[in-house]
């Protein structure tokens, strides 16, 4: 099954973009299963490297490069990018800048989209 998720609310102040990581990352340990993780409005946030968080709260960084790791392939609005000063150096490793044409895409591809 090829799913995709988009997240849109900013990483801290709601938890819809953390428990949408959560979900990703419980649904990319399925097998038989490919992932997809886009990041748009305020929401590219989360993909911003160097986050540091009081201990005890999450750390979407740590849960991004997680998702990375189990294959999730992971773009952010590079429109959304642009309004915030969010440069694409800037972002964790594993997620690349992308487009509507490539959610576009993506959403052709999915099986099952699930919006946060």
């Amino acid at each position: 099954m090829n799913l995709l998720f988009i997240a849109n609310d900013s990483p801290y102040g709601t938890e819809r973009s953390y428990n949408a990581l959560r979900h990703v990352q419980a649904v990319a340990k399925e097998s038989d299963t490919q992932v997809k993780l886009f990041f748009m409005a305020d929401a590219v946030q989360c993909a911003r490297q160097g986050q540091v968080v009081p201990q005890g709260y999450y750390n979407l960084e740590r849960m991004i490069a997680n998702s990375v790791r189990r294959g999730v392939e992971i773009g952010a609005c590079g429109t959304c990018m642009d309004a915030r000063a969010l440069t694409e150096d800037a972002l964790i490793q594993g997620v690349h800048r992308s487009s509507m044409d490539e959610l576009s895409r993506w959403t052709m591809w999915a099986d099952k989209v699930i919006v946060y």
